[in-house]
């Protein structure tokens, strides 16, 4: 019988995507809009990609307006073209991932999914490239709400129509190596556990004030009972 919702953040949590996902956006950008803005330089960790757009942008002098007006095609540029170029050498699986996901899939009592701020189609050929996108029969991605936060209820929802069973909000476990994801686990009373494989370090993550912090994700054994265990409010 299903328990607990388990869902895992992409970029800096399961995997790393070296620089061609920045590059491919700024070459979709300069494509749509004549500017990739401050694409080179600009902080990814932990933000949707719709916001990173308008951000990146609007550094350039675009408004919203200007931004709005061609965004689904750059959106559908972006995704085309990091499919076409990205390629299993590209991406890395951070350390244990794979054992985890391996000892996660077979407990019955577990459901996973994906709470990531990426674009559904680009995150999806993410997880494809190093053959773990099976483990993950659904997630709520950029294209489904305008900020983070507003994803959980969106996950929940979508579990509910594949199982018939309706999470509840101390059931759900966000598993991310951000700010943003221990803030998105607190605005719906889930469980956050913060993993330091991203570019904020274990004492930058425990500021923030997750429910669990770890280093990485090697240790199966203790990320499995830091899973089941229920949190504390």
């Amino acid at each position: 019988m299903l328990k607990k919702l388990v869902l895992f953040d992409i970029d800096g949590t399961l995997l790393s995507v070296g620089k061609i996902n920045r590059s491919v956006l700024g070459d979709a950008l300069k494509e749509v809009y004549g500017t990739e803005g401050s694409t080179g330089t600009h902080n990814f960790a932990g933000k949707m990609d719709s916001v990173i757009m308008y951000e990146v942008l609007q550094s350039a002098g675009l408004s919203e307006e200007d931004i709005a007006g061609k965004f689904e095609l750059a959106k559908a540029t972006y995704i085309e073209m990091f499919r076409d170029l990205a390629k299993p050498e590209d991406v890395t699986l951070m350390e244990g991932v794979r054992e985890l996901l391996d000892e996660l899939s077979v407990r019955s009592e577990l459901m996973l999914g994906l709470l990531t701020g990426n674009f559904e189609e680009s995150g999806r050929h993410k997880l494809r490239l190093p053959f773990i996108d099976h483990y993950f029969p659904f997630g709520a991605f950029a294209d489904d709400a305008k900020s983070r936060n507003a994803l959980p209820p969106v996950a929940v929802e979508k579990a509910y129509r594949m199982t018939g069973r309706r999470f509840s909000e101390d059931e759900v476990i966000i598993i991310g190596d951000t700010e943003h994801d221990i803030a998105c686990a607190r605005a719906h009373h889930a469980k956050s556990i913060a993993v330091a494989t991203g570019t904020y370090s274990a004492g930058e993550l425990k500021k923030h004030k997750p429910d669990v912090v770890l280093e990485n994700l090697c240790q199966t054994d203790l990320v499995i009972s830091e899973i089941l265990r229920t949190k504390i409010n």
